[in-house]
């Protein structure tokens, strides 16, 4: 019987490191001048990488926009499922060769993503390498 709780412990416990240090999940995104909250992105595992999409705007004006500034495939698509965090590969604590997307101006930038807390994400975009940027911090959905 002591066998089974001490087994069951370890698996606990491990299940619970694991996911507590996942960048899965929903994250609401934050405006950087504002400090409102502006939607909510749920970033998934797709292929070994990481994606994210919006799946709901949080301002009822903005739930029908449309990525006018967008080009390609995105151009005029709406806001709310669009695929803005695209390809990212883990490597060590960070996830990075990939692209973020803003709708707001429709270009896609370099990007990064790593864990600051369990529930706190901190996101990069940049041009070239990555002191040219912009950094916002994410806050996990519970």
């Amino acid at each position: 019987m002591k066998k089974y709780i001490i087994i069951s412990l370890i698996m606990a416990m491990v299940s619970i490191t694991t996911s507590a240090q996942s960048v899965v999940g929903k994250w609401k995104t934050i405006d950087d001048v504002s400090g409102d909250a502006k939607s909510i992105v749920e970033i998934y595992e797709e292929n070994g990488k990481i994606y994210g999409k919006v799946v709901d705007i949080l301002k009822e004006e903005r739930r029908n926009a449309l990525c006018t500034e967008c080009e390609g495939a995105d151009k005029d698509k709406p806001i709310l499922g669009l695929k803005i965090i695209r390809g990212l590969e883990k490597d060590g604590d960070e996830y990075n060769d990939g692209k973020i997307l803003d709708p707001e101006n429709g270009k896609l930038y370099k990007c990064y993503i790593e864990l600051e807390e369990d529930d706190k994400l901190k996101v990069r975009g940049y041009i070239g390498f990555s002191l040219l940027g912009r950094t916002q911090y994410w806050y996990r959905v519970k």
